[in-house]
């Protein structure tokens, strides 16, 4: 009470400081709240410090599933979406992280360097690209002069070239870096002639072995020690690069039923009774069909095997249906039949309108390639030159196809051209100018208008299986998610090692919105809603989460099983290749003790390890070239069981002739793969902070 007394008047002064501190303070702590909150908002990432903005990112996820949609034929999924999210995230991480890198080795593109790239001798490919000329085979440099004096007073243009000239210097600056990375490779004649003894010296051993699976699982028993042992010895095998989360989910179905049937089945024997009427019957079956089947020739082999085993037999104008198979009801009338080509070898050149200003000039630009085709000109260099499509490393080589490999486009012309007719015709990928090789073959195809009706779940059913799903979401608690599927008798899915952004969970068919909320919840959380998939309603729990860096025992625990239960097999089936291997030099006597037989392995080479029959086993195919002729070896611990083995000779190859070229092969394959293992390197060095998971 005393010092209470005495000290009180300090206590109420400090008292009111914090009140009038916190009164004077609290806009700005609201305001920095909110800036914080704003940030956390409006920024995807960040590498090293630097920021990735969310408008600037989502406007290139945008573009790049456009080209996925485009290159899919407008298909486009939750997995997809994910590709492209993840295929801009890993540009925007190279392009800070190399530019740094670029800097920090004083790599950079001078003023004179780009105007060569632009309008010298020697230019970029992307200035071949847009400004190449298909009748010289020389870019214009007119149409690129042209194009630099008209953006002074063309903002959209100016802008358009401030890109390319990035993109440009972008790509020279990879070019600097791969010749600077893979000039740093040297290979001694020693390492050399060691790779060529590699893949060219011959072993014959004979081995006898004894698998895993001869002792069953149930007759071992694993201890912490055994897991402890196995973890310590192979700790490297356990740094996670990323964070991945694990979780259970009970499924519950929404299949229709007997009333969904009788629904469906109604309102597609009305539907017949129009489509025989119809006076357009591609039209109405595109129109009322849920699965949309080109309007197209098919050859036979394409259709659902009801429909294709009699089809083929029915006159033009004839109709089937509705006949139910698998799970979906089918109308088909017979438009048109006659006899083509099984299979087309052809080539093309892909024109991308965008790249070339536009669609008329696209076609412009594929009548010129055309008639220089036919002409005399090389197609094969038209393709490399010209082409957008991947094919053009290959001259715009497509080999042989058969009917349905292509877009209906594409296969008309294809298949009712003839050998040695160069066509140009448009797809939804562009403009393509297709040359046909060679037609083989000949069989009956038609055109059918083709609907299809699935049988799909009613309202009704759908609220049903909802209703099961919310009561199981209610009920559920955090240590009873397994236990209460089981007593209620669900099924329990388990989706392990998945990532922030991916696009697909085993089992699920539209999981992100169920992965998003799991990377926001902790260990044994049971996620706050049910998950509307395609065919189902999905409750979650998550059941481990694992951080990036180097995962305990306990996070690995269940997925290193499998190779303590080996390595404790290992153990045992040593101890008994021991006894059979004391007091003796042969092996088929080591073989019968055993009761197997020795078995000859005859000209195997370091660099394909692979024991005929068995598997890969690195370490016994390693052991063989290391030991001595005739000397029975100790007992090995593979992938796949336990040997032991006598070499019973090696043959060396005739002395390497030419190792400069040999040297030369090696720093191509090393430089090639050190530039890779470079970008990893400064990858996982640099400071990345992925926020993707708030935005997708």
């Amino acid at each position: 009470m005393t010092f209470m007394r005495t000290k009180m008047g300090y206590f109420l002064v400090g008292g009111i400081a914090v009140v009038l501190a916190l009164f004077v303070l609290e806009p700005l702590l609201q305001q920095g709240t909110a800036i914080f909150g704003a940030a956390s908002r409006t920024v995807v990432g960040s590498v090293d410090g630097e920021d990735i903005k969310y408008d600037e990112f989502n406007t290139k996820v945008e573009q790049t599933s456009a080209q996925f949609k485009q290159q899919y034929g407008g298909v486009m999924n939750a997995q997809m979406q994910s590709m492209a999210v993840d295929q801009v995230w890993q540009s925007e991480v190279a392009g800070v992280v190399m530019g740094k890198e670029y800097d920090r080795v004083g790599l950079n593109i001078s003023s004179d360097e780009l105007f060569d790239l632009v309008q010298g001798s020697k230019p970029s490919p992307l200035i071949t690209q847009y400004f190449g000329n298909p009748q010289t085979g020389q870019v214009d440099k007119t149409a690129i002069m042209t194009s630099l004096k008209s953006r002074e007073k063309n903002p959209e243009l100016a802008k358009q070239w401030l890109l390319l000239e990035a993109e440009i210097e972008k790509q020279a600056l990879q070019q600097k870096y791969s010749r600077l990375v893979g000039n740093s490779m040297y290979v001694t004649s020693l390492e050399a002639n060691d790779e060529y003894m590699n893949r060219n010296k011959l072993v014959n051993f004979k081995y006898v072995n004894l698998d895993y699976s001869t002792i069953l699982d149930a007759n071992v028993k694993l201890t912490d020690a055994d897991y402890q042992e196995y973890y310590d010895a192979n700790k490297k095998r356990f740094d996670n690069p990323q964070e991945t989360r694990d979780f259970q989910y009970v499924s519950f179905s929404i299949q229709p039923t007997a009333a969904d049937s009788a629904i469906v089945k109604n309102q597609v024997e009305k539907l017949a009774v129009d489509f025989k009427t119809t006076p357009n019957d591609s039209l109405f079956a595109a129109n009322n069909s849920d699965v949309k089947v080109p309007f197209t020739y098919i050859s036979k082999g394409k259709l659902d095997p009801a429909v294709d085993s009699v089809i083929f037999n029915y006159p033009v104008g004839s109709f089937y249906g509705p006949k139910f198979s698998g799970n979906s009801y089918k109308l088909v009338k017979v438009v048109d039949s006659r006899f083509s080509p099984d299979s087309v070898k052809a080539a093309h050149i892909l024109i991308n309108p965008a790249q070339v200003g536009g669609e008329d000039k696209a076609f412009k630009l594929a009548d010129s390639l055309k008639k220089l085709a036919q002409g005399g000109g090389n197609f094969a260099d038209l393709a490399k030159k010209y082409s957008v499509d991947g094919s053009k490393d290959q001259g715009g080589d497509l080999g042989t196809f058969g009917r349905g490999a292509m877009v209906p486009e594409f296969e008309t012309a294809a298949f009712n051209g003839k050998a040695g007719d160069i066509k140009v015709v448009k797809s939804q990928f562009g403009i393509h100018v297709i040359k046909i090789e060679k037609q083989v073959g000949s069989s009956k195809v038609v055109k059918l208008a083709y609907i299809e009706k699935n049988l799909a779940p009613s309202q009704k059913t759908r609220d049903a299986a909802y209703k099961k799903a919310t009561a199981f979401l209610n009920e559920v608690k955090g240590d009873n998610f397994s236990s209460l599927a089981q007593k209620q008798g669900y099924n329990v899915g388990i989706a392990e090692r998945i990532t922030a952004t991916q696009g697909y969970a085993p089992g699920l068919d539209n999981p992100r919105q169920l992965i998003r909320d799991a990377y926001d919840a902790d260990k044994g959380d049971i996620l706050p809603q049910v998950y509307n998939m395609d065919n189902s309603y999905v409750v979650a729990q998550v059941t481990s989460i694992k951080p990036k860096g180097q995962l305990s025992l306990a996070d690995v625990k269940k997925q290193i099983e499998p190779q303590v239960m080996n390595a404790k097999k290992a153990k045992m089936l040593i101890e008994k290749f021991d006894k059979a291997l004391s007091g003796t030099s042969n092996i088929d006597v080591v073989a019968q003790k055993l009761g197997k037989t020795a078995t000859p392995v005859e000209n195997m080479v370091f660099a394909n390890p692979i024991i005929p029959g068995l598997s890969q086993e690195n370490k016994v195919v390693g052991t063989v070239f290391g030991s001595q002729v005739g000397k029975l070896s100790k007992a090995i611990d593979g992938e796949r069981g336990v040997y032991a083995f006598v070499v019973q000779g090696f043959t060396n190859p005739a002395p390497l002739a030419n190792t400069f070229k040999q040297k030369e092969t090696m720093m191509l394959t090393n430089g090639q793969r050190a530039i890779g293992s470079a970008f990893q390197v400064l990858q996982t060095k640099a400071d990345i902070k992925d926020n993707r998971v708030k935005f997708y």
